[in-house]
């Protein structure tokens, strides 16, 4: 069984799922702090594909992936490290970029040998939906890989309901339209966007992310989904880290409270 699968399927509420850059802060940092992860008792990790033009991202996360390119990480060097991660990790692990590096190196290519580097799944932001579903489930499906889609509080609830339909593993949703960014509260209207979408009973689990960064935006965001992703707030901790045996644990720590 896949293994966003089989979390989803054991674990229903409070789950937590880790972005970070590949090569960030250093080129071959991307294992230690998936190990770390794992042993801070994250459930899934997401690890970014790094490109120059990342317009959906805040400027923590864009910061990250320009020192990743400049330290030399790479599509193939990356499934090298998830290779290599995937000697001791047992979490599930997605990848998530954008569709410019992996159409360079192939993207049939990308999946059979995420495949069998140990990736889970994928998040590619502007993956257009139609173009997924006629060119691309079948290779990833073929590959037993799961293709997770955005929605945001503009997404309709007729193209929601066409994201489930299509999805298997979960759903991203985005608590806001903003750009990625750590946040220290969520707005009303954020809230009655979760609360819309808890409303609607969706076949898939959903996870809510963008803004997630303390106790307060973990537990709230909580209530109304299957758990949070955490990227901006963990890329900011990693840059000011001295020591990821320390910080990564402190950090797990203080967001669960």
């Amino acid at each position: 069984m896949n293994r966003i699968d089989q979390l989803f399927q054991n674990k229903k509420s409070g789950i937590l799922s880790v972005f970070f850059t590949a090569g960030f802060p250093s080129l071959n940092d991307t294992t230690e702090i998936a190990k770390q992860l794992d042993a801070a008792g994250v459930d899934m990790i997401e690890i970014g594909i790094p490109f120059s033009d990342p317009i959906a991202d805040g400027p923590i996360i864009q910061a990250s992936s320009k020192q990743a390119i400049d330290n030399g990480m790479t599509v193939k060097l990356l499934l090298e490290q998830v290779h290599e991660i995937r000697q001791s990790v047992s979490i599930p692990i997605v990848l998530m970029g954008y569709l410019n590096p992996v159409m360079q190196f192939g993207m049939e290519k990308f999946f059979t040998e995420a495949k069998a580097a140990g990736a889970d799944g994928f998040i590619l932001p502007d993956m257009p939906f139609d173009e997924y579903q006629h060119r691309y489930r079948q290779p990833m499906e073929a590959n037993d890989l799961r293709n997770i889609f955005l929605v945001s509080p503009t997404t309709s609830e007729a193209r929601i309901r066409k994201i489930d339909e299509a999805s298997r593993g979960f759903i991203y949703a985005v608590s806001s339209s903003s750009t990625t960014g750590a946040k220290k509260g969520f707005q009303t209207e954020q809230v009655s966007y979760f609360e819309r979408l808890n409303s609607m009973k969706l076949e898939n689990p959903f996870l809510i992310g963008f803004g997630i960064s303390n106790h307060e935006t973990f537990t709230t965001a909580c209530r109304y989904s299957a758990g949070v992703i955490v990227g901006s707030a963990f890329i900011e901790c990693l840059r000011t880290a001295e020591d990821f045996s320390a910080a990564i644990p402190n950090f797990i720590d203080h967001l669960k409270g």
